[in-house]
């Protein structure tokens, strides 16, 4: 079996005119391959230099590969892949010289990110959270000029920091994940942290950095030794890092980029006005179907998407849900019709497994962007949304379970649950919206939804 390198593969690296931060599957299938497509008929290619969120550990084998890997695009009538080259540089996102470095390059036009809602470090009313721990250690560190930050908002505000001092120019910060208004949203984070660090700090971002609001959507599961088993088959090539994913791919963004960037419509990226139909589109009938099942389908002995919809009553499940979130979408419905009908052929996709328990992590970040302002609406109009009921209902079931409980509120909320169940509920549904948990006629469903579910 050959190594994979540039030299094995003739790929020279392209200049460095992006950065990224949270080195994950996800990137590798989405942002990075939609350059990877835009290179490939650009006489300015771009290179992209990808740095790590959580974990240092998904560098390494990039590293060892020259930033090459293989994405391996599963469908039922079998599996492709595709070399992707555009990965200049893999690097630990704790290695602060490089990152500050990376964003100081006048050179460097673009910012993606992709570190889970989570990540963000928001407090109950969307701004930064000042009073996270981690966040103010990292305020302390930039104001005593020092750039070894824990954070992503950390991470990003030290390389704005650099970039300015390099009087490097415009930058654009894209944030990939999913948040509601991701684009306002992420700027209002980072200029928080900024302006607790240097008032001045944050009248430059204001001025010189743009923040562009986007949709995605790529199903990405974990790759796992099978996987790599499948590539090297079908490459000839060692590739210890390899990404699985569907066919389909959506990227659909709105905003500014004051210093270039990738024509990433090569690849069928749209460049739009406003994002906010099709990200509640994506938000509420993908990924909150998607949390539905992680915490409802278990129920019945399911662990993955496709094992989930092809079992009749998950299905219905999820048409309920569907009824009740395109009741508020703002788009035409034959398109909506069309959308719904591709998400049920890619979650029954029998080549993708999508675990449901890798869906289930930072259900206190997803819920209430997924779920509860489909929930919220449908109250209002007076109706008892059976989908909702049940997503919430699930996840009451997870967290009363404790052993697999990932999530940044998982102590807080696992100990809420630790009572019978119509407290339990209540306490939650509050946890989540003060609204919903006063709703007494909603707590009754939802707690017996949560006991038929085995909550």
């Amino acid at each position: 079996m050959k190594p994979l390198t540039r030299a094995a593969v003739a790929a020279d690296p392209a200049p460095i005119r992006a950065a990224h931060l949270g080195l994950g599957a996800f990137f590798r299938a989405h942002q990075a391959w939609y350059t990877q497509a835009a290179n490939a008929e650009s006489d300015q290619p771009t290179g992209i230099a990808a740095f790590t969120g959580r974990r240092p550990d998904a560098a390494i084998p990039l590293r060892n590969q020259d930033g090459l890997y293989h994405v391996l695009v599963r469908d039922a009538g079998g599996d492709r892949t595709e070399l992707v080259t555009c990965l200049v540089g893999a690097h630990d996102g704790a290695d602060a010289g490089t990152w500050r470095a990376t964003l100081a390059s006048p050179d460097v036009g673009v910012l993606t990110l992709t570190v889970t809602e989570a990540g963000y470090r928001r407090a109950a009313d969307g701004g930064l959270d000042l009073d996270d721990p981690d966040v103010a250690a990292d305020v302390a560190r930039l104001r005593a000029g020092d750039p070894h930050v824990t954070t992503a908002p950390g991470r990003i505000v030290s390389g704005l920091v650099a970039r300015r001092a390099a009087d490097a120019g415009p930058l654009a910060v894209v944030p990939c994940d999913n948040l509601v208004d991701n684009g306002p949203t992420v700027a209002r984070v980072v200029t928080d942290f900024a302006a607790a660090v240097d008032r001045d700090l944050a009248d430059w971002i204001a001025s010189s950095v743009s923040f562009v609001s986007t949709t995605i959507d790529r199903i990405t599961p974990a790759t796992t030794d099978d996987d790599r088993a499948v590539v090297a088959e079908l490459t000839g090539y060692a590739d210890a890092a390899p990404v699985v994913t569907e066919p389909f791919s959506e990227w659909v963004l709105a905003g500014d980029f004051p210093a270039g960037r990738p024509d990433w419509e090569r690849a069928g990226a749209r460049l739009v006005t406003d994002v906010k139909p099709f990200e509640q589109r994506k938000l509420w009938l993908l990924n909150g179907a998607h949390s539905l099942l992680a915490y409802a389908a278990p129920a019945r002995g399911h662990s993955t998407v496709a094992e989930a919809v092809a079992d009749p009553v998950c299905r219905g499940w999820v048409e309920a849900w569907w009824d009740e979130a395109t009741r508020h979408l703002p788009l035409d419905a034959a398109d909506v019709a069309r959308y719904r009908a591709e998400l049920m052929e890619r979650f029954a996709n029998p080549r993708i497994r999508h675990a449901l328990n890798q869906i289930a992590m930072d259900g206190s970040q997803k819920l209430p962007i997924r779920v509860v302002p489909v929930v919220a609406r449908e109250r209002a109009n007076g109706l008892l949304p059976e989908g909702g009921i049940r997503a919430l209902a699930g996840w009451i079931r997870h967290l009363r379970e404790g052993t697999a409980v990932r999530d940044p509120r998982a102590s807080e909320l696992t100990a809420a649950v630790d009572t019978s169940l119509p407290t339990a509920v209540r306490r939650v549904l509050l946890a989540l919206d003060a609204n919903l948990g006063e709703d007494v006629e909603l707590v009754h469903a939802v707690t017996e939804t949560a006991r038929e579910l085995g909550a």
